[in-house]
């Protein structure tokens, strides 16, 4: 059976141990040397960088988020063994780790990990799908005369790179198609690297729950199971004919994933459709100069993500929730699109003027739609109306250049502070 050493990438036929190195990380499969179809996500992506950037994090609980009323954006695996997990509540995350070290994020410095770490997978091919800045899909059909190894080798290599050149580990899941490699990925984190191959499909499927299918949450598993659909089994017993009068185009999909089928190719042209950033307060605010510096960070924020990727956006989003929960969805869509924290902070400002008696509020987020690529060409025009609109944002372009050089707080606005 193949077999690799994922420490120093020797090949060699069956067995627990690496003949040359005398390792065990070593994974075998009768389809190893095979399969070109990978996921690769990066291991609790913010916290390492957090912990890649301040040694004495190493073995603490981390947590990346906000205050107590906001929410986890993701936590280190020291956190998680103790109940931590994405999207839960602050607070309750802060019962379950007392002791962790809660960190604001930061993306220019995971904007940074991303970029090095996507022009490794370049490297082994242009076929890349980004899901985000820390996981995608690799096609890498066709490469093995380029590169002189299969698929798997390369992909060992990949996460070795990423360990040795960036600080930051990741794991791997090979497969036959996307929803297969996806899942394979999440098999054995961190630094895990799984595969699943074609002729154990049916078997590996075989009375696995419906939430292993990427997209369906608790809404659709709930949906699903007032059909009688709880695993992969149940989905088999359906005809196609029926499960698409049920549940439309879903029930077409469901019908091939429950086979272990998944059609789509990976893109490397997938669109990103919009960038946006939101915070819950610890306490609900109606207070303006307190909502004035949210508006200015999110939109900040939202600024780098979509000058990290050339993007520009022709409508300016603005979300806020009130105390009871219920949404406030504001849209302003510009002659031309923008990508400055200048414009996007004006317009957002402009949209919460229009509702801010209606707080007080507990969520505010800003974004940008309607993407399309910069290309240098955004931001040209200026404003007829508003003659210091070029002076702003020539000031931006050069702080941009400053926190490029010398960190993403070596230069802030003061409404930022507030």
């Amino acid at each position: 059976m193949p077999a690799l050493c994922r420490d120093c990438l020797t090949d060699f036929e069956s067995g627990s141990r690496c003949p040359a190195c005398r390792s065990v990380r070593v994974i075998e499969h009768p389809e190893l040397m095979s399969l070109s179809i990978a996921h690769m996500d990066c291991d609790a992506f913010y916290a390492s960088v957090e912990k890649r950037d301040d040694p004495s994090l190493a073995d603490k609980p981390v947590i990346i988020g906000g205050g107590k009323r906001g929410v986890v954006s993701t936590a280190c695996y020291v956190a998680r063994m103790k109940g931590v997990r994405s999207a839960m509540p602050m607070f309750q995350a802060l019962k379950l780790c007392p002791d962790a070290v809660v960190i604001k994020p930061r993306m220019s410095a995971y904007v940074e990990a991303s970029k090095a770490i996507k022009q490794m997978m370049l490297d082994l091919t242009p076929a890349i799908e980004p899901l985000s800045l820390d996981e995608a899909f690799m096609d890498l059909r066709g490469t093995q005369r380029l590169h002189g190894a299969p698929p798997a080798v390369m992909l060992a290599r990949l996460i070795k790179r990423m360990r040795d050149e960036v600080g930051l580990s990741g794991s791997i899941g090979l497969s036959h198609n996307k929803f297969l490699a996806k899942v394979a990925s999440d098999l054995d984190k961190p630094r895990g690297f799984s595969v699943i191959g074609e002729a154990e499909t049916a078997a590996f499927l075989a009375g696995k729950s419906v939430r292993m299918i990427w997209g369906v949450g608790p809404a659709a598993q709930a949906s699903l199971e007032k059909v009688g659909i709880r695993t992969f089994d149940d989905l088999l017993r359906w005809e196609k004919v029926d499960l698409i009068a049920r549940l439309g185009g879903t029930g077409e999909r469901l019908y091939h994933i429950a086979r272990g089928e998944d059609f789509r190719r990976v893109s490397a042209h997938a669109p990103v459709k919009s960038i946006s950033k939101e915070t819950t307060f610890f306490e609900d605010t109606a207070d303006l100069d307190v909502l004035d510096g949210h508006i200015w960070r999110l939109s900040e924020q939202v600024a780098d993500r979509a000058k990290a990727r050339d993007l520009a956006g022709r409508v300016v989003t603005l979300k806020l929730k009130r105390a009871n929960f219920s949404q406030i969805s504001r849209r302003l869509s510009l002659r031309e699109p923008t990508q400055m924290t200048d414009r996007i902070y004006r317009e957002s400002r402009a949209l919460f003027d229009s509702v801010a008696k209606e707080g007080p509020f507990r969520l505010i987020g800003t974004g940008l739609s309607d993407l399309c690529k910069a290309d240098g060409t955004a931001d040209m025009n200026g404003d007829l109306l508003d003659p210091n609109a070029e002076k702003r944002g020539k000031a931006e372009r050069a702080t941009d250049a400053i926190r490029a050089r010398f960190g993403s707080d070596a230069i802030k606005k003061g409404r930022s502070l507030r």
